[in-house]
């Protein structure tokens, strides 16, 4: 048996870690999650700050709430997992990397890996060290933890995600705050194994073996599994958007139950469209009508309101700007003030849609994110990239006409976070993001999943059809 130590850290838009002195059991139906606190005194979970309980949680000192909400996440994955062995979590509350506006929530990871143990399905290939004692039946390192994690005490405070907490409730009545719970799931999901040990940026296998993960990832561009990759073909898969994809069957059989049919696009035509005509993924809005199969058309007239040509449309529209958007899809560019103010400027306007140009390099598009209930016509965003090929084919427009045609619909024959055979996508955006691409589902899947990249706030505290996909990829590695 090989076993080899290994540092994982995986990044969510904010992420996790867990703790206790002593042990705290988990759920004890199908698996004991046990939590290790590694805090000192008067920290994390020892901290004696008295609160008042809180949506279901009854703990009376910050600390003790804490603990709940861990043991709250530990209890779902115990009722959901399989194993004779009990599961340990080392758990911190630590000063993590934030801004003012920005913040690591947490992180979690396996603590070691091990392959050629018996019960391995496939040889020569990593395993988590929590899925390699559920399939061997023993503890192989008693005297570690099998998961590591971290998460963010200073969430909130002035400079880190100022004003933004954790909610310690178990209701998931988060509000405007980050739902600790939800980040819990999520980050021992990682250190279960939803993950890979193969460095995605350089594509080098972990001492040259795959992880079980790597057998199920493909590269729907070349057609080939990760693990039979070379390490550039490995690189280069990791930025190829909605090319990367998960072909284990639990995952693929359970999907149809989970995603929603329907993939939201942008397709480009018109006379004048030339070499814009096409198809390109978009990232839709928290605000407004969400795009279905009845598509919104219209000519793409831009708005241009800075002098190097730009429009961010963060005041009223001039009367130019608004003669040539009404009854069209204005085009605007990110910055400066919110998306939500953006696209209400425009419909004002007379706007019937509104692309939003991203000003930064990278692939798939994000989201806009923003809440305003008077919006009533839908808008996504477009990577920079697209929005300068677009933009290019309007350059000999006239001030009311583009001949540049847009439609914003959806696929109706695929689901949204599938390919179009139906295999979940995995994220793997152009430039690379260390933490977050290939070991999460891409953020076009819809409804939301929890191994998503960045916590939504619409998210369940579920693991399992028909609300989420995470522990059919679990079966599909081992557990």
């Amino acid at each position: 048996m090989t076993t080899s130590k290994f540092a994982a850290s995986k990044r969510l838009a904010a992420a996790l870690a867990l703790s206790l002195i002593g042990w705290v059991s988990g759920a004890q139906a199908a698996a004991t999650i046990a939590i290790v606190n590694g805090d000192p005194a008067g920290v994390g979970f020892n901290d004696p700050t008295v609160v008042a309980p809180v949506g279901g949680n009854s703990g009376t000192t910050l600390g003790q709430q804490r603990l709940l909400a861990f043991q709250a996440a530990a209890n779902k994955w115990g009722a959901t997992l399989t194993s004779s062995v009990p599961i340990k979590v080392n758990a911190t509350w630590e000063a993590l990397s934030c801004t003012a506006t920005s913040a690591v929530l947490g992180s979690a990871g396996a603590t070691e890996v091990f392959s050629d143990f018996p019960g391995a399905a496939k040889p020569a290939t990593w395993y988590s060290f929590a899925l390699t004692n559920k399939l061997t039946g023993v503890d192989e390192d008693p005297t570690t933890a099998q998961i590591r994690a971290r998460f963010n005490v200073n969430l909130g405070q002035v400079g880190c995600l100022t004003g933004t907490f954790f909610y310690l409730g178990l209701d998931n009545n988060h509000g405007a705050n980050v739902d600790l719970v939800t980040v819990l799931t999520h980050e021992f999901g990682h250190g279960l194994g939803f993950q890979t040990f193969t460095n995605g940026n350089t594509g080098a296998q972990f001492l040259g073996l795959p992880s079980i993960w790597d057998h199920y990832l493909l590269g729907s561009q070349t057609g080939l599994l990760w693990k039979d990759m070379t390490d550039a073909q490995r690189a280069a898969s990791a930025l190829t958007g909605n090319k990367l994809v998960w072909t284990g069957a639990a995952v693929t059989n359970a999907l149809p139950g989970v995603l929603q049919l329907g993939t939201p696009g942008l397709g480009i035509s018109g006379p004048a469209a030339g070499a814009a005509t096409g198809d390109y993924l978009v990232g839709t809005a928290s605000f407004g009508p969400v795009l279905n199969a009845v598509p919104v058309i219209g000519q793409v007239m831009p708005v241009v309101d800075q002098a190097n040509g730009t429009g961010l449309a963060c005041n009223p529209l001039s009367a130019l700007n608004a003669l040539a958007v009404k009854n069209n899809i204005g085009l605007v560019d990110r910055g400066t003030c919110t998306f939500n103010v953006k696209v209400k400027n425009l419909q004002d306007a007379g706007a019937i849609a509104v692309l939003v140009a991203d000003n930064v390099a990278g692939s798939p598009p994000p989201g806009l994110g923003g809440a305003d209930a008077t919006i009533t016509i839908p808008a996504v965003r477009i990577t920079l990239a697209d929005a300068t090929t677009i933009k290019a084919q309007l350059t000999h427009r006239s001030r009311t006409t583009s001949g540049v045609i847009a439609r914003l619909g959806v696929n109706t024959s695929q689901f949204a976070g599938a390919d179009a055979l139906g295999r979940a996508l995995m994220y793997a955006p152009n430039p690379f993001q260390g933490g977050s691409s290939v070991s999460h589902w891409d953020i076009s899947a819809f409804p939301n999943q929890l191994m998503e990249p960045a916590i939504n706030s619409d998210l369940t505290h579920e693991v399992t059809p028909p609300q989420d996909l995470t522990f059919r990829l679990l079966q599909d590695i081992g557990w």
